[in-house]
């Protein structure tokens, strides 16, 4: 049973029609019918007898609406005392943060934190994937985002999104690129990263799968200096798809089509950190932010 499931039979019952109801509540006429047909099943009584443009209670639906009314009393309530509460949750909170701000969505992580929790003091620290998960793991950070295969088991986490990555080499290697095989690209010079980034564990995960190293010519651990590089021929490099594959239709650089990496953007945190206020506003922000649900 489900909070809306009442908040729409309550609703349905004071207006008497499912397009009202639905207008009301902001939602569609099918989604407020599946509602009430879901708590109706559930609680195994019909709640209202059904005619041509309006509804009306039955004899369960009317000894029930008073306690459907009181439930959703107390969790006004309940909403209430902890919007109250989250005013009182001070101390500090530090993220940890990798790849550029924008498509992490940290701005609208922290105004909705700064919105929820006024008196917390937060501060967010960048760094690379493998050293944010050991210091989340060792209780040193609270929370960061991680892009790696999957959330990391020293850690627990909320999966926000897949990212994808590319192969992408110099425009004026095209031919050669494309004609290649796995052997071929690996031989062929590399533009890698510090061994805790985690496009660097990708790199070595990718080509580890093929049985094959990649030839690194140049490590690299600037965000935007990837790019930079293979555009200007140093060499080949693992890049992210949403950079990778509008850089190639520029021609600036070309994408190897026979590779794909899938990696998980997360955002993880100390088990031990479950129930504490600040994190589990944290998700919260998160999973409306991602639109998760």
């Amino acid at each position: 049973m489900e909070i809306y499931q009442l908040r729409a039979f309550v609703t349905a019952a004071k207006l008497g029609n499912v397009t009202r109801t639905a207008e009301t509540l902001h939602v569609t006429q099918p989604a407020i019918t599946a509602q009430i047909k879901a708590l109706e099943e559930e609680l195994g009584v019909a709640l209202f007898d059904r005619r041509p443009g309006r509804i009306s209670l039955t004899r369960a639906g009317e000894a029930l609406m008073v306690d459907a009314e009181q439930v959703l009393t107390a969790a006004g309530h309940l909403l209430g005392r902890a919007r109250e509460l989250q005013g009182e949750v001070t101390g500090s909170l530090l993220l940890g943060t990798v790849a550029d701000p924008d498509s992490l969505r940290l701005g609208s992580l922290l105004s909705g934190l700064v919105r929820a929790l006024p008196l917390l003091e937060i501060k967010t620290r960048g760094g690379l994937a493998e050293e944010l998960r050991d210091q989340v793991a060792a209780g040193l950070m609270h929370g960061a985002f991680y892009i790696g295969p999957h959330i990391p088991r020293e850690a627990t986490g909320l999966a926000l999104q897949t990212l994808h990555y590319r192969i992408a080499g110099p425009f004026s290697m095209r031919q050669q690129i494309l004609h290649a095989g796995w052997r071929d690209i690996a031989a062929m010079p590399w533009i890698g990263a510090p061994v805790q980034h985690h496009a660097q564990t990708l790199l070595k995960d990718m080509f580890a799968r093929q049985g094959l190293v990649p030839h690194q010519v140049v490590e690299c651990d600037e965000t935007a200096a990837p790019l930079a590089l293979v555009r200007s021929g140093v060499g080949l490099a693992l890049l992210r798809e949403d950079v990778a594959v509008p850089a190639g239709e520029r021609d600036e650089v070309v994408v190897w089509p026979h590779a794909r990496v899938g990696a998980l953007l997360s955002f993880i945190h100390p088990r031990s950190a479950e129930h504490d206020p600040a994190i589990v506003a944290t998700l919260s922000v998160l999973r409306a932010t991602w639109g998760l649900g």
